[in-house]
């Protein structure tokens, strides 16, 4: 029963996200919606830093650390890497912000 309230909050907050999502007019005139994505996630003391693994994946570690793969947006927000694909080198440094419902409810 907890689990499944967890899932049903997740799932609310996760969907808030769009509420105050505005749209804007390409160039071609066709509205689109526009990003509500922070462009910056601040650094915190409880923030976990890791060193990827070969079979690493931002989806992977969102499910890990988040419960939901869903979440892997965060973790590509918070070390810059915007545009590249879910796959993550081997070797580097991410850091995995830990409070996932103070980002959700900030955008």
């Amino acid at each position: 029963m907890v689990n499944l309230l967890v899932r049903v909050l997740i799932k609310i907050l996760f969907n808030m996200r769009y509420e105050k999502v505005g749209t804007k007019k390409l160039a071609n005139g066709k509205k689109v919606l526009k990003t509500n994505i922070p462009s910056t996630i601040e650094k915190r003391d409880d923030d976990i830093y890791i060193i990827t693994q070969d079979s690493d994946r931002l989806d992977l570690l969102a499910n890990q650390f988040y419960n939901d793969s869903r979440l892997w947006w965060i973790i590509a927000q918070a070390n810059n890497l915007n545009g590249v694909n879910i796959g993550v080198e081997a070797g580097i440094q991410l850091r995995i912000p830990k409070d996932k419902f103070l980002i959700i409810n900030n955008l």
